[in-house]
């Protein structure tokens, strides 16, 4: 076999590492790597190491908010890189992303959200979904009405302090009032999907029923 030519450049990558975000779990992972990998995960991305079903993988704590877990993945992919190994970072983890790259972002997110609800063929996995969308400060339609609060407070005092008609911001907060309580009607459905139900009970049938015997008297329960 032929060693490489000098006028080629030689690639010192010494695994491949993904860092992503778990659909299911919503965690993000580390997968790939040896213990020098796994060094730099934990030591630069504040990474953990854990068991999986297929073997040991890294996560980033449960605890961690959306952008601290965004700066971990990213500083770990940096220090990775520069340790010589090839990564593929989420661009949704990526803090040095553009806004483009977090608007397609957004839209993968979406899609796999769709996806998931698409497959669910369980309460609880429909639950899941319903989570995403729905949950208090952390869901889809609070953010979304966080968001539109926002746009109408100060388009609101604008309009007035410049003598215009408040109506487009006076609808504008009114469909943002029955988009919050759409939301809280999901998360209640979402409740519904997740609750565990008892199985039902079933009265004994006749038969298992002791019966009383011919030759005793019967009771008469007062």
């Amino acid at each position: 076999m032929n060693g490489p030519r000098e006028d080629e450049p030689l690639f010192l990558v010494g695994d491949y590492v993904t860092i992503t975000r778990d659909a299911r779990t919503r965690l993000v992972v580390a997968i790939g790597g040896d213990e020098r990998a796994a060094g730099l995960l934990q030591t630069r991305g504040g990474f953990v190491s854990a068991a999986g079903p297929r073997g040991p993988y890294h996560r980033l704590p449960h605890s961690l908010a959306i952008e601290e877990q965004r700066q971990g993945a990213t500083a770990a992919a940096h220090a990775l890189l520069g340790a010589g190994f090839s990564v593929h970072l989420d661009p949704a983890l990526n803090v040095l992303g553009t806004v483009g790259g977090d608007r397609q972002a957004a839209h993968r997110y979406l899609a796999q959200l769709a996806e998931r609800a698409r497959a669910a063929d369980e309460d609880h996995e429909v639950a899941a979904v319903l989570s995403e969308i729905a949950t208090p400060y952390e869901g889809l339609l609070p953010r979304l009405v966080e968001t539109l609060i926002a746009a109408w407070a100060p388009w609101s005092e604008r309009l007035r302090d410049t003598g215009r008609a408040p109506d487009p911001a006076h609808q504008l907060i009114a469909v943002t009032s029955r988009l919050s309580e759409h939301a809280r009607r999901i998360e209640e459905i979402r409740n519904q999907a997740a609750r565990k139900t008892a199985p039902p009970t079933t009265a004994p049938s006749a038969a298992s029923v002791p019966s009383s015997s011919p030759s005793e008297p019967s009771v008469r329960r007062r």
